[in-house]
């Protein structure tokens, strides 16, 4: 299925319609996956993988069912979940559930204020358990801190990622990494230790995309 490609592009933050401020639907990630636009997806949904369990069902392992946890200390994704974690638990004890899945723990936007990124003094008590940095982050072309990430990433040879944090199917595409064999939960740390990464912000107005989401997203609660 696999086999006769040499390079492979990989997204591993993303955001569907179930997502409070999230917009891509099924049949965008299925036009993105279908056109090789992408090759693999972590679907990480806040604080809810529903979504990306019945994704997996229809794609395999093209889609990694992934959570974007809310913690007190900032927000951590999981990767290659097998059950949903609950929010509103500190970092270190989500890090911790997170192993006991044998799933893989991902930094998302780390030392933002505004996206409730993990800070510094946070990740330093974390940082042997950190399976994937992201360095660069498609939506932090404002608030991003790529310099800091990448250092951090650096000083402590951890693997690293780019990736869209895409909340609608324009902020596809854009950031991403490219790995060398097709990733699973054994591999995945390993080729993002030395992947290629396509460092380009989402176009601009996407970042508008989660505050238009949030206002559609309730409506169609109220409506419902």
């Amino acid at each position: 299925m696999f086999q006769n490609k040499l390079h492979y592009k990989v997204d591993l933050h993303t955001h569907s319609i179930i997502s409070h401020d999230g917009g891509i639907t099924a049949l965008e990630y299925e036009k993105v996956l279908t056109t090789e636009a992408l090759d693999c997806i972590a679907i990480t949904d806040h604080n809810e993988t529903s979504f990306a369990r019945i994704m997996q069902k229809k794609f395999g392992e093209k889609i990694i069912i992934g959570e974007e946890i809310t913690t007190m200390d900032g927000e951590i994704i999981g990767l290659f979940l097998k059950e949903t974690i609950p929010p509103g638990l500190s970092a270190e004890q989500t890090v911790a559930l997170i192993h006991q899945q044998e799933a893989l723990v991902y930094i998302p936007h780390p030392f933002e204020t505004f996206r409730k990124g993990v800070q510094k003094s946070v990740l330093e008590k974390i940082r042997d358990r950190i399976d994937i940095f992201e360095v660069f982050n498609g939506r932090g072309i404002i608030r991003g801190k790529p310099k800091e990430a990448y250092s951090f990433a650096q000083l402590y040879q951890l693997a690293s990622a780019a990736s869209s944090d895409a909340h609608c199917k324009r902020g596809l595409g854009h950031t991403y990494s490219t790995v060398t064999d097709f990733p699973n939960k054994k591999s995945l740390q390993r080729l993002l230790s030395s992947p290629m990464l396509t460092l380009e912000y989402a176009p601009f107005y996407t970042l508008l995309c989660p505050t238009f989401n949030r206002i559609k997203n309730k409506i169609v609660l109220t409506n419902g």
